[in-house]
């Protein structure tokens, strides 16, 4: 399915869109068409309603607004040892073999099922990553020959990282989808900046 197409879209947006469609469509068919076709034009509407429950389904698990910024401020105040270790649990709980990254560019290799997956995640504290970061994790990957690539960092991404990334598909785990991956998980309470008193 294309990424701009209309069910894609639907799937991207809230549940509701996707009902209130399948509701105004059937009723506008029910008052257009005759009576013998009306009972067709209901079951028209019925690709958006199980788009609805797919969409519904999907942002029920999806984490909260709060409990992103909670992660993302926890995480923000990690020292790598310490994130490392979050993310090799989150990893081995989904059922990954996590082994060390061999090339610069990466900082794990994943497999589950027999598919490989080069992952970069040192560098999730920068506020913005360029595309320096993402070719070399495509280097590695090509030398790696493993069809997935996944890059996490908290911060935004360039605005020439983020078609690279798309171009190679490299997926991108930003503060929403850390949420998710360690969902359940308990995280330390991030630590209050100090304050200099005046003087």
């Amino acid at each position: 399915m294309s990424d701009k197409s209309l069910f894609a879209v639907l799937l991207r947006s809230p549940w509701w869109v996707s009902l209130l469609i399948a509701v105004v469509l059937a009723l506008a068919l029910a008052a257009l068409l005759p009576r013998d076709y009306k009972a067709v034009g209901a079951l028209s509407t019925f690709p958006f309603v199980v788009i609805a429950v797919l969409a519904a389904r999907r942002q029920w698990r999806l984490p909260s607004a709060a409990r992103v910024g909670e992660v993302s401020q926890a995480l923000a105040g990690m020292p790598w040892a310490q994130f490392e270790a979050l993310l090799l649990q989150a990893f081995a709980r989904d059922g990954h073999e996590v082994q060390p990254a061999k090339r610069a560019g990466a900082d794990f290799v994943l497999e589950r099922a027999g598919r490989r997956m080069l992952v970069s995640a040192r560098r999730w504290k920068a506020a913005r990553t360029g595309m320096e970061v993402l070719q070399a994790l495509q280097q590695a990957r090509e030398a790696e020959e493993a069809p997935d690539a996944l890059f996490i960092g908290l911060g935004e991404l360039t605005d020439n990282a983020r078609p690279f990334a798309a171009q190679h598909r490299i997926a991108v785990w930003q503060a929403a989808e850390l949420a998710q991956a360690l969902r359940g998980m308990p995280l330390p309470q991030a630590r209050p900046v100090p304050t200099v008193p005046a003087r």
